[in-house]
């Protein structure tokens, strides 16, 4: 993917079993968990391309959130910063070749941000 690519959306979900058999049944979403991410199931739609994951719901996680590629986290997060945006979650490590973070930009929206190579 390259930057500025939506790479993935995840969708907060209260009942994972529900909502994997929901997802399935109405999209024909393959929904599994990547080993050692086991409370992450990953779903990914007929076409190969989109996808996502099932993650549990909090009250710091209620909407679905879209992630977008970049090429440097903190690059993108300094200049979010510098038009308006708030960082929600600084830069996280979810692999040995991938990071994530969340931003807020000025009108609220709530957007993830993604750096790197993961294997599923």
């Amino acid at each position: 993917m390259a930057h500025g690519d939506i790479t993935h959306i995840d969708i907060p979900v209260s009942d994972m079993d529900r909502a994997k058999h929901f997802y399935n049944l109405l999209f024909g979403w393959q929904i599994a968990a990547p080993p050692g991410f086991e409370d992450y199931p990953m779903w990914q739609a007929p076409n190969r391309v989109s996808g996502g994951g099932l993650a549990p719901r909090d009250e710091d996680f209620s909407q679905p959130r879209s992630y977008v590629e970049v090429d440097s986290i903190e690059h993108t997060l300094s200049l979010a910063k510098s038009q308006g945006a708030t960082v929600v979650r600084g830069k996280e490590q979810i692999s040995e070749t991938s990071w994530w973070a969340v931003i807020e930009d000025f009108d609220g929206n709530v957007i993830g941000l993604y750096e790197g190579v993961t294997e599923v």
